[in-house]
C-alpha cells in the first residue's frame, strides 16, 4: 500500500513531466506489464475527472496500465454511484488518495453558468441531473461582481465545484470517513489547465509541520 503523501508526490512529479514534455521510461513501457496485471491491481491513487477528451488523468499526470483507478463523469460532480466507485477501490485496493480533479474551461460548468442566467424552456432531464448538481456551487456567486464576468466566475465556479465534490466524499460516505479518520484516506481537490497542461493541487492538503 502506497501512502498518501507518497502518492500526491508521485503524481505531481508525473505532471511536471508532462508539462515538460518528457515520459518516465517505465510509463512508455507500461505495455508491457498488461501480462501482470491479470491477475489484480494496485492503483497508488483514485482520480474523479472530467469526461473532458482534453483531460486523460493516465497522460497529464504520465501514469501507465494499473496506476490510477479513474472515474470520470461531465462536471466530475458526485452521485451515489461516484461515491461507490471510490468506496469500492480505496476499501478494495487499499488506495489512499483520492484525488478530484476539475480543469480550466469546463463545459459542464459554463452550461450551468448559462442555465441560471438564460434558463431553457426544454431540457434533456439527463444533462439538468448533471447542471443540478453543479447548480449549488454557482448560484452563489449570483450576488457577486463575478457574475458579470463569464470566464472569472466558470474559474471560481469550477473550483467550487470541486471543493464540493470533495466535501461530498469526505462527508457523504461512512466508508471514506472511516477510511480518512483511522486509515489515511486523502482527498484532495485540484484544477487541470488546459492551457499549461498544469496540475494545481488547492484543496484537502495536508498541513505542512
Amino acid at each position: 500500500m502506497i501512502d498518501a503523501a507518497v502518492a500526491l508526490e508521485r503524481l505531481q512529479e508525473g505532471n511536471q513531466r508532462f508539462v515538460k514534455g518528457l515520459r518516465c521510461v517505465e510509463t512508455m513501457m507500461t505495455h508491457m506489464k498488461r501480462g501482470e496485471l491479470t491477475d489484480g491491481q494496485e492503483p497508488f491513487a483514485i482520480i474523479l475527472g472530467c469526461s473532458d477528451s482534453r483531460v486523460p488523468a493516465e497522460i497529464v499526470f504520465d501514469q501507465g496500465l494499473g496506476d490510477l483507478f479513474v472515474i470520470r463523469v461531465a462536471g466530475n460532480i458526485v452521485a451515489p454511484s461516484q461515491i461507490g466507485s471510490v468506496e469500492f477501490a480505496a476499501s478494495q485496493f487499499k488506495t489512499r488518495l483520492v484525488v478530484v480533479l476539475g480543469h480550466s474551461q469546463c463545459g459542464a460548468i459554463s452550461a450551468t453558468v448559462e442555465e441560471l442566467k438564460r434558463p431553457k424552456a426544454e431540457q434533456s432531464q439527463n444533462i439538468k441531473s448533471i447542471v443540478d448538481r453543479i447548480r449549488p456551487s454557482v448560484e452563489p456567486f449570483n450576488v457577486t461582481e463575478l457574475w458579470h464576468d463569464d470566464k472569472a466566475l466558470v474559474e471560481q465556479a469550477m473550483r467550487a465545484n470541486v471543493r464540493a465534490s470533495c466535501n461530498q466524499l469526505r462527508h457523504g460516505s461512512h466508508i471514506l470517513e472511516d477510511l480518512s479518520e483511522n486509515e489515511g484516506l486523502l482527498i484532495v481537490g485540484a484544477e487541470y489547465s488546459l492551457e499549461t497542461g498544469e496540475v494545481v493541487f488547492f484543496d484537502g492538503l495536508p498541513q505542512a509541520e
